[in-house]
């Protein structure tokens, strides 16, 4: 190797140094989360208390409850059913159906929309000449013939309570805030091991990341549904863009930078479907990790030129970038064993000492974090909840690759398609995915990983013959996450994540 161990031990170096970063401002975050949580908790209570004094059926605000679908046959009618129930006061609720479908769920929404239309509802089924903008382009189009003066927005696996409007509406009336969000919770969270570890990220995210940011005065961001808008926020910030893929964190910072504020509930739920098949859930995370760059690039030039604290801009720094922790982990895991072989490094006891504290600090930190928002959210059964954490460090891990081909996309200006995630009606244990349409193909991507978690394998075995016991764990937990992402992609393109062999592949 010469004199290229260097230069690869600086980037090795770098890698290993934000990764700690990261993984320290988990802590951040729980810290602003618990310094906040009994005054912010209170003054909600004070809001909700003194609106709900003041108002009557008859001035209540109009709201426009919109729902984007793209081929959603199996949920349409569940999510139009759950809108329609929504309880609010009479003639104050419109409700529209954004459906660009280009199957059969486009004949399907018009009975159901007749159904409920003859039952009373103010329900409109709006369709477009073209999907251009996809759902930044279909929710645009809605609220430029939209009635309300608040807009709120359900995606299709989505399944809103009775009470979201009367839970919501009353934060609104503070003129600066522009967006309340509320918490996403998860009606299939038992179905596998994929969706028991989706459903605590989520958790770990919405419990205390936007919590904390949220109560903390910083950034935060509407998660593109569960959420209602003000109008004239949205109008004010420039409207929907199509110009990344994640048009509602765009928004969302455009907002906020125009001087809006925006609200978290942290005690206030809307159920939602958790993606079984592992190739969907991939989809949507590349999805995510390309259009939360993407819109790094957008945001923050324009964030760096304002008078905001210090501290906002860093925060939203490590928030639009956070999903450059998977090409740092590729950069790691694959620089690991070039390290071990060609680059020998001396430490004292306490220069050594130093390391392992360090390094257990910054990996424990997103882990801490997952815990501490299960022992939030289930103070009674938290300790079942938190034992499988590793599934999620291995399912985290597994898709490092296939995000970093999304950051990759995002840095050098690569198009690509808004992939929606396939909703299925999965909720149960037992309910099988065989006659389902909407199945995400198999990505060549699974090869890579396979040889990833071969490589880091490899390492692995190199790191304990050495005795560097310090690497040799990481080394393990990528070899486990790259080679279970790899081969449940192949099973789940086959199989269906049943485990039931499909028709397809029965008559192959």
């Amino acid at each position: 190797m010469g004199v290229l161990i260097y230069p690869l031990f600086a980037v090795y170096g770098l890698a290993v140094i934000l990764l700690f970063l990261y993984g320290v401002n988990s802590y951040y975050l729980v810290y602003q989360f618990v310094k906040n949580r009994r005054r912010s908790e209170q003054n909600d209570e004070a809001v909700v208390r003194e609106y709900w004094n003041d108002k009557s059926y008859e001035n209540l605000p109009l709201v426009t409850i919109q729902l984007p679908i793209y081929n959603e046959q199996y949920v349409v009618e569940r999510l139009i059913r759950s809108a329609c129930n929504i309880d609010y006061a009479p003639g104050k609720v419109e409700i529209q159906v954004l459906d660009d479908s280009t199957d059969e769920t486009k004949d399907l929404v018009v009975k159901i929309v007749d159904r409920y239309r003859e039952m009373g509802h103010d329900v409109h089924h709006i369709t477009r000449p073209t999907r251009e903008g996809y759902k930044a382009g279909a929710l645009k189009f809605g609220m430029e013939r939209c009635r309300g003066e608040f807009i709120a927005i359900f995606d299709a696996d989505f399944m809103p309570p009775k009470d979201f409007l009367y839970k919501t509406v009353p934060y609104f009336s503070n003129p600066k805030i522009g967006l309340v969000q509320t918490r996403w919770s998860h009606v299939n969270a038992d179905y596998s091991f994929l969706t028991l570890a989706q459903s605590l990220g989520i958790d770990g995210h919405f419990v205390v990341e936007q919590a904390g940011r949220a109560w903390g005065n910083l950034f935060m961001n509407f998660n593109g549904t569960a959420g209602i808008w003000r109008k004239e926020t949205i109008e004010s910030a420039g409207g929907w863009q199509a110009d990344t893929l994640t048009e509602d964190m765009d928004l969302s910072y455009r907002a906020q930078l125009a001087g809006w504020k925006m609200h978290f509930l942290h005690n206030v739920c809307t159920p939602a479907e958790i993606p079984v098949d592992i190739n969907a859930f991939k989809s949507q995370q590349h999805r995510w990790a390309k259009g939360s760059i993407q819109t790094a690039k957008k945001i923050l030039p324009m964030l760096f030129s304002t008078d905001e604290p210090l501290r906002r801009k860093v925060q939203a720094v490590v928030h639009m970038t956070h999903y450059m922790v998977h090409p740092l982990m590729v950069t790691v895991a694959l620089l690991s064993i070039p390290m071990l072989r060609y680059f020998e490094i001396n430490f004292t006891p306490l220069a050594f000492g130093l390391l392992v504290f360090l390094l257990l600090i910054a990996t424990t930190g997103p882990s801490s974090l997952y815990m501490f928002s299960q022992r939030t959210l289930n103070p009674e059964n938290w300790r079942r909840k938190i034992a499988f954490i590793p599934a999620l460090m291995f399912i985290g891990t597994g898709i490092a690759l296939s995000n970093t081909k999304a950051v990759l996309e995002a840095l050098f200006n690569r198009p690509s398609e808004f992939v929606r995630t396939p909703k299925l009606n999965i909720l149960m244990k037992g309910d099988k995915v065989d006659d389902r349409k909407y199945r995400m193909p198999l990505r060549p991507v699974f090869l890579l990983e396979l040889l990833m978690g071969a490589y880091c394998f490899a390492g692995f075995l190199l790191y304990l013959d050495s005795g560097k016991y310090l690497i040799g764990p990481f080394l393990a937990i990528y070899t486990v996450g790259f080679t279970y992402t790899g081969i449940m992609s192949i099973l789940h393109s086959i199989q269906g994540p049943s485990g039931q062999l499909s028709e397809k592949a029965v008559n192959a």
